[in-house]
């Protein structure tokens, strides 16, 4: 399907697409009421003026409470100046800020070719993907995280390593314990003063919430951290993890430490290999990515809304996939899937092989993709490292070498380079013989762009991985220019049944 050729069509395609989007939104899945983020502004708030204990604040006729490391709520305090409602509104713009930085880190160059229009149609089918919009919904913290990862992983993919490249990274430790695992990964790349900065600021920041709140700080470190009940029942269809599979398989036993634990080690060797893979082809973008997918599944519990760490992994498939179109219907199917909120088909009966395959579908999904995921490939995928500025060809150049009747001196195709004193012209200017005969790139048929690719798409995309030319040896228009209230989680699937978010199951995370 190719994009509307006028701005006119492109514009009513989005307000279609966009208002679908809505109905959807405001009819299928039950949204969550901003859950999580009453969880964190009563906490807050009981804190600074109350004088509450951080982590035994409960909402109101629930059992749910405040379960992040200490400086989590120190980032939070400015929730005391504010009532809920407008905690709720901050909540909003700072995730649409959010979206905004992922967006401008994972955008296909193909799609950023379409400008306004590729920018709003990817908007769109991202509001439709379940995490994102959870994560929204519960008014969670899982796309701010994000960024501040991708805001360290993109310039270092790039070969820009900035002075305080690994401050996203430990910010975003120091919130949530997962990202840490992205230390490990900078350590793996060889990025040590990366991976330094990362571990000092998260340790910083640790130290200052210590100072702030010694009590809470001291209860989280030594109790809290520990244990996985205050965050909510591991075999909770929500908990996408390989914890939540094996909890699942157990229930109503317990599931096995030692089990869990072989398992989370089988994840890790193959995330190492994977990566050592990508980094060996220079696609730490793609290391990045994979770091994302593994810490999802050993993390104990990984609640659907915790999947924005696929993001990068859906970006790269897709990005793979405008090349490969096998790759972009197996992108498309895996985005159906994590739309479709499937799992909670399986809320109250997971038992069964039907059960086993569908109740933790996201985690097989996550298992596949850190296993075959196209990274460490020739061409890295860095989605800023270049940006196409036309879709059409350029005019013919002037710059092109007239062709001229053959002289005495003057060389052939049979004949060598001319020599300097006979042909000055071409001494001023090597390599342009070359660039005038240069053929065209061709891509093969398997490569070929997908449905919403136009015909000059592909053609820049050939010329941007063409060798380099000089600006005077363009040649015609061969040449394209460009550089390089509820929170029932429960979804459109679900049959009629009890409102597990109304049970003791989970609390925010």
């Amino acid at each position: 399907m190719r994009a509307p050729r006028t701005g006119r069509g492109r514009l009513l395609s989005v307000l279609v697409l966009a208002t679908a989007v809505a109905v959807f939104t405001a009819t299928v899945p039950l949204l969550r009421g901003w859950f999580d983020l009453r969880v964190y502004h009563g906490a807050v708030d009981a804190w600074v003026h109350h004088g509450g204990r951080l982590y035994d604040y409960r909402v109101p006729g629930t059992a749910y409470g405040f379960t992040y490391p200490p400086f989590a709520a120190v980032a939070m305090l400015p929730m005391a100046l504010l009532g809920l409602h407008a905690a709720v509104a901050v909540g909003l713009l700072v995730n649409l800020a959010a979206t905004a930085s992922v967006l401008r880190a994972l955008l296909p160059d193909r799609v950023r070719a379409h400008g306004w229009y590729g920018v709003a149609v990817t908007l769109c089918l991202l509001a439709l993907l379940e995490p994102v919009r959870d994560t929204f919904s519960f008014g969670q913290v899982n796309l701010v995280l994000l960024a501040l990862v991708l805001g360290d992983a993109v310039p270092l993919a790039a070969g820009r390593e900035r002075r305080w490249a690994g401050t996203g990274i430990g910010l975003a430790a120091a919130i949530k314990l997962t990202p840490a695992i992205f230390v490990v990964l900078l350590l793996l790349a060889g990025r040590r003063r990366a991976a330094a900065t990362a571990a000092g600021v998260a340790l910083a920041a640790t130290a200052l919430a210590a100072r702030a709140a010694p009590d809470a700080s001291r209860f989280y470190w030594t109790e809290a951290v520990w244990d996985t009940t205050r965050v909510g029942r591991l075999s909770y269809v929500s908990n996408q993890s390989l914890q939540g599979v094996l909890a699942r398989l157990a229930e109503p036993g317990v599931p096995s430490r030692a089990v869990w634990a072989l398992a989370a080690l089988a994840v890790l060797a193959l995330w190492v290999r994977r990566v050592r893979r990508a980094l060996a082809g220079d696609d730490l973008l793609g290391a990045f990515a994979l770091t994302g997918l593994a810490a999802c599944l050993v993390s104990p519990i990984t609640w659907v809304h915790h999947l924005v760490w696929l993001l990068p992994s859906l970006a790269i498939l897709v990005e793979s996939g405008l090349r490969r179109r096998r790759l972009l219907r197996l992108a498309g199917v895996l985005y159906v899937l994590l739309c479709s909120s499937v799992v909670w088909l399986w809320t109250d009966d997971a038992s069964g092989p039907a059960g086993l395959v569908g109740s933790n579908a996201y985690v097989w999904i996550t298992l596949g993709l850190l296993a075959g995921l196209p990274v460490g490939q020739s061409r890295a995928i860095r989605p800023t490292r270049r940006r196409i500025t036309r879709a059409t060809a350029p005019a013919p150049s002037t710059a092109a070498p007239a062709i001229r009747p053959a002289r005495p001196g003057q060389p052939t195709e049979e004949s060598g380079p001319p020599d300097a004193t006979e042909a000055p012209e071409y001494a001023e200017a090597p390599g342009r013989a070359e660039a005038a005969v240069a053929p065209v790139a061709v891509a093969p048929a398997d490569s070929a762009a997908g449905p919403a690719a136009s015909d000059a798409d592909v053609a820049a995309e050939a010329a941007a991985d063409a060798d380099p030319v000089p600006a005077d040896c363009a040649v015609g228009p061969a040449w394209a220019t460009g550089r390089g209230g509820r929170s029932d989680p429960t979804g459109s699937t679900r049959p009629a049944a009890s409102k597990p978010q109304s049970r003791s199951e989970r609390a925010s995370s």
